[in-house]
């Protein structure tokens, strides 16, 4: 990776850019394409930033793009600090071409954490998908939030990291979907479950009661993707903690567990990142688990 400086303006970082861009090129003996096939957004709050870091790692070669990171200190001096560095890949067939990833990382200060967009805007590839990656639970309604997930054509969020339980949050989630196409990590983790769910199906079809061990966001959305896929909203759910999803029953019968590791965080983040379009399936089971959201 190239070295990285702080910088503090929006032509100081389209500069660095060029510079770095030519720097790469230089050093791999031939031409460095800058192929994005999307802008990457991360909204990642200081306490994610060693995994979030840890996740960008993986994701370079598989989706060449313009990562901007943006990390909010609502408590620093007003001000903006960036740092920008490129990565190099050599094309699979050739490689004497290599193919530019660009890491823009922006720490906003102050008051700078709530008008984010003004800033991003001009970095944004033109005609690229825009992707958001929200660390954390969203502040639904929040100016920050609004700004960012308006100019992005994805939200992509994980309910596993919303750290009071999720409790309230399935609401304003299922209010955006009209607004926003919405990917949620920890429904990707349940794919497993759910197939192996629909493979009990006719018997399925009576369930009374679902039993689940594992994080409580997974047990909520399998149990709304069944009450929706059945139209049986008074299925029951019997829920015990566990850091991974490890077990389901149906009326008292063991379900799984499926086969397989579990998937690495680059890798759940790189199938969000192939997808563009709503999925109707998991808007009906948050929409399900809203209806049956306490509060």
């Amino acid at each position: 990776m190239a070295p990285a400086r702080v910088i503090g303006t929006i032509p100081e970082i389209e500069a660095k850019l060029v510079e770095l861009r030519a720097k790469a090129a230089e050093k791999a003996g031939g031409p460095a394409l800058r192929t994005s096939v999307m802008t990457h957004m991360a909204w990642v709050p200081p306490e994610w930033l060693e995994a979030a870091y840890g996740v960008l790692e993986g994701l370079a070669e598989r989706h060449p793009s313009r990562t901007i990171v943006l990390i909010p200190e609502p408590e620093a001096k007003d001000g903006l600090q960036a740092k920008v560095s490129v990565q190099s890949f050599p094309l699979s067939d050739d490689i004497r071409i290599h193919v530019c990833a660009e890491v823009i990382e922006l720490r906003l200060g102050g008051r700078r954490t709530k008008a984010p967009a003004s800033i991003v805007e001009p970095l944004l590839i033109p005609d690229l998908p825009v992707f958001l990656r929200w660390r954390g639970r969203p502040p639904f309604g929040g100016i920050e939030f609004e700004e960012l997930a308006g100019a992005t054509d994805r939200l992509i969020l994980d309910s596993r990291e919303w750290s009071d339980g999720v409790p309230g949050g399935w609401r304003p989630l299922a209010e955006r979907f009209e607004l926003t196409a919405v990917s949620d990590i920890c429904w990707t983790r349940t794919l497993p479950w759910r197939r192996a769910l629909a493979g009990l199906w006719p018997g399925i079809a009576e369930l009374r009661e679902l039993r689940v061990r594992g994080p409580r966001p997974e047990a909520l959305l399998l149990h709304g993707w069944l009450r929706s896929r059945l139209r049986r909203p008074e299925i029951g759910l019997v829920h015990e903690e566990s850091a991974e999803l490890e077990e389901a029953a149906v009326d008292g019968e063991p379900v799984g567990p499926p086969r397989g590791d579990r998937p690495a965080p680059s890798d759940l983040l790189s199938a969000e990142l192939d997808v563009f379009g709503r999925d109707p399936v998991y808007e009906e089971a948050v929409r399900a688990t809203a209806e049956g959201d306490a509060g």
